[in-house]
């Protein structure tokens, strides 16, 4: 008869830090073998179209409930499952609530758990911390574009939002720009650019200058790789969109690579001069009809803005090139040292389950995390 006890193993922090959840250079590799695998069609994310975001709970303005949450600025709960094949073979859900309130406290605004299974039983393999596996895995995706459409001999980063993710983004680009040794930061609070300024001196002592910029134009001056990684609100109304950061058109440095996990405003003759790069088209496709036009404003993610674009009759959909075809050699990267790229990172379940699995395998080997038991055998099969 089969065995049918069921371990699984719990992976705290400091275990995934011991299992190399910060190594951003096998991140990237990751990241970009997970996006062929995308593009050959070998995984399945939620909604009808597998290709959703995931599945959000959110709150009503005014809750007729006495403990029922109130909405507020990043007050949300949110699982995001997928199936990955290739060498992953795994199924998992990241699953995470989020209060940006929790900073008052000394909290992350989300905290972030991971679940692996097994993809043919659904038995649990690993329970695991996943705060750094969602930060890094999202640097991991700008270092995909960096290694391909980034100026090789890039020497200025900016960093606009100097928080974890302008943090992994950091990585990300000197990990694939090994000539960086400039940054420009731009941050709404001393705590978070003092954070970031001590990563810097600790992490990556070729940086021999830090210039803090009062304005966003002081930071995108002069920059060769941009990342955008502020926190940004969505929403219904269009005008939510004004109140993101603003970029004009003539503050951009030609040749410039700008990595979008986060939201901002440019000129539309920016964008329209601009190589436009997605991460995943299908992923904005999806959002598309999940969130009729406009949908920038209730995603916050630049690619929404390119759909939007379409809809405008502003441009083509055969202007927005997905990152796979340039991997591929399927449709041409940078194709001139002005040319300005600016490419949107959306954030996908897939991404968790790829480095999710990586970091799971390599603590196996090395015998890291906490045994724990499901049952010896079920009370009722």
């Amino acid at each position: 008869m089969a065995d049918s006890r069921i371990d699984f193993i719990y992976l705290s922090e400091p275990d995934m830090i011991r299992a190399g959840v910060k190594d951003m250079k096998a991140c990237i590799e990751s990241m970009e073998d997970m996006l062929l695998l995308l593009k050959a069609g070998d995984y399945m994310m939620g909604g009808e179209n597998h290709n959703s975001h995931g599945c959000m709970v959110m709150f009503p303005d005014d809750p007729k409930f006495p403990g029922m949450p109130k909405n507020a600025p990043d007050r949300r709960f949110m699982a995001m499952p997928a199936y990955l094949g290739g060498k992953y073979q795994m199924a998992g859900v990241k699953w995470y609530g989020s209060n940006i309130e929790n900073k008052k406290i000394g909290l992350p605004r989300s905290i972030l758990t991971m679940m692996l299974n097994d993809k043919d039983t659904g038995a649990p393999l690993a329970l695991m911390s996943a705060n750094l596996l969602s930060a890094y895995r999202t640097g991991g995706i700008p270092g995909v574009g960096a290694k391909y459409m980034a100026q090789k001999d890039s020497e200025t980063a900016a960093i606009i939002g100097p928080g974890v993710m302008g943090k992994t983004s950091f990585a990300a680009f000197a990990a694939t720009c090994p000539n960086l040794h400039r940054v420009h930061i731009k941050g709404r609070g001393r705590r978070s650019i003092d954070s970031f300024i001590e990563f810097l001196k600790k992490e990556y002592p070729q940086i021999d200058e830090i210039t803090v910029a009062d304005t966003i134009e002081d930071a995108v001056r002069g920059a060769d790789v941009i990342s955008f990684t502020t926190t940004a609100f969505c929403g219904d109304d269009p005008e939510i969109v004004r109140t993101y950061p603003y970029v004009k058109t003539e503050w951009v440095k030609p040749g410039a690579f700008i990595a979008m996990p986060s939201a901002a405003r440019f000129d539309d003759d920016l964008l329209l001069k601009s190589k436009l790069v997605v991460d995943n088209r299908k992923l904005y496709d999806a959002w598309e009809m999940e969130y009729p036009y406009p949908t920038y404003p209730k995603m916050g993610i630049i690619g929404c803005r390119f759909t939007d674009l379409i809809h405008e009759g502003k441009i083509s959909s055969g202007d927005i090139t997905d990152m796979t075809d340039i991997i591929e050699k399927k449709a041409p990267g940078r194709t001139s040292d002005d040319q300005i790229i600016i490419y949107s990172v959306g954030g996908m379940p897939v991404e968790d389950v790829a480095w999710g699995c990586s970091v799971y395998r390599r603590a196996k080997e090395l015998g890291i995390g906490v045994k724990l038991n499901l049952w010896e055998k079920p009370e009722m099969a």
